[in-house]
């Protein structure tokens, strides 16, 4: 009886080991694979600011002058929001929002809006989504120049009302055939610029999170 069993419990142990390798090797392939991804997107965050905010305007380290928080009026769904400053002789200079707008036609869109102290819009940029080639990815600065037209806007330029695309009467273009994700472009930003205006200036008091989280 214990000779009949002998094989079956090799070719047991046999599948079992090659289960835990695979399971091994599967799990280091995502790993390895997700640092690469989260450290692109790292680079790309810290390239973007430079592009927001230009390097003379700032001189403290701004990738690593950041704090987080979290604000579900102005940033749903329980998404942690941070906030990157540029300071130049200690006073603030801008303050560069990452964050998603949640309601892409194809998922989150993931966003750096930078406002100036004064609370206009430094510039956005678009830093990932997963929206449709050819329609939605016109959010893409590297597709169109359609995001770099919210540089210089703020609250009151337009007027609420103007805070929209056109198809809802607003004065943003929409894409032919792709309306849901510049209106959720459209509708973060608008909602970044009033957590602005209501609190975004004490951004400036708190103190630095650590360690930094982009690294240069």
């Amino acid at each position: 009886m214990s000779l009949a069993r002998s094989p079956l419990l090799k070719s047991a142990a046999a599948l079992g080991l090659v289960a835990v390798v695979g399971t091994t090797l599967l799990a280091g392939v995502h790993r390895l694979t997700a640092d690469r991804i989260a450290d692109q997107e790292r680079r790309m965050v810290l390239e973007q600011l430079g592009q927001i905010v230009p390097p003379d305007r700032y001189d403290n380290a701004m990738h690593e002058d950041y704090v987080a928080f979290r604000d579900e009026q102005h940033f749903p769904q329980g998404q942690e929001v941070t906030a990157y400053r540029a300071r130049k002789g200690s006073q603030p200079v801008a303050v560069i929002l990452r964050f998603d707008a949640v309601d892409g036609y194809n998922g989150p869109i993931r966003l750096l809006v930078g406002i100036q102290e004064s609370g206009r819009l430094a510039g956005v940029r678009v830093t990932s989504h997963r929206e449709t080639p050819g329609l939605g990815d016109a959010i893409d600065a590297a597709r169109s120049d359609w995001i770099l037209g919210f540089t210089g806007r703020s609250l009151t330029n337009p007027e609420p009302a103007g805070w929209a695309v056109e198809r809802d009467g607003g004065e943003f273009d929409q894409f032919t055939g792709a309306t849901i994700t510049p209106r959720a472009v459209v509708e973060a930003i608008q909602r970044a610029l009033e957590f602005y205006e209501l609190s975004g200036r004490d951004l400036f008091d708190k103190p630095a999170a650590a360690p930094p989280e982009v690294a240069p």
